[in-house]
């Protein structure tokens, strides 16, 4: 027991303390953390990167991104082949010199995703809306591809005799 109580008084209270040890696993940003190891070191404004939602519903595909802060002009989307990118930029704030922050954790940079889409997309009649900060994407199917409902017994009969009069 004295063994342990031994140990116990070389840690430090932050190490000990369950609170101390949460509140430091609840603020670990991987993002960072990924920065320090690139060579960012601690300060480093990580680039931005905005979090996507996709979904497939049964007659489009719809793509959802976090874009606070960009502007139309500053976001370009293109679609070849089965390749979906979407980049752009969200520009830094004007810093003063004479401004002190407590707090600067907000990235901004360039940004480019790229999806991989299934086949059937209509890039004909491709929509993109831009709105509170939310970008819309909805990539019809074509009507090819969409799911069609079929009727048990509506095909008539089966193996082609027809029906006797």
């Amino acid at each position: 027991m004295a063994d342990i109580t031994r140990r116990e008084g070389s840690i430090s209270r932050r190490e000990r303390d369950p609170f101390s040890q949460m509140q430091e696993l609840m603020g670990w940003d991987p993002f960072e953390a990924m920065t320090q190891l690139l060579g960012g070191g601690r300060g480093a404004v990580p680039s931005f990167v905005p979090a996507f939602e996709v979904k497939e519903t049964k007659d489009a595909f719809i793509f959802k991104a976090d874009l606070p802060g960009v502007q139309e002009k500053d976001l370009e989307i293109s679609l070849t082949g089965d390749r979906l990118v979407v980049s752009g930029k969200r520009e830094s704030e004007k810093r003063e010199e004479n401004e002190r922050y407590f707090a600067f954790e907000r990235s901004f940079g360039s940004f480019s995703r790229a999806f991989t889409l299934p086949e059937g997309v209509d890039s004909e009649h491709i929509a993109a809306d831009l709105k509170d900060g939310v970008l819309n994407l909805t990539l019809p199917k074509k009507p090819e591809v969409q799911p069609k409902r079929i009727k048990v017994g509506a095909s008539g009969n089966v193996g082609g005799d027809k029906p006797k009069a």
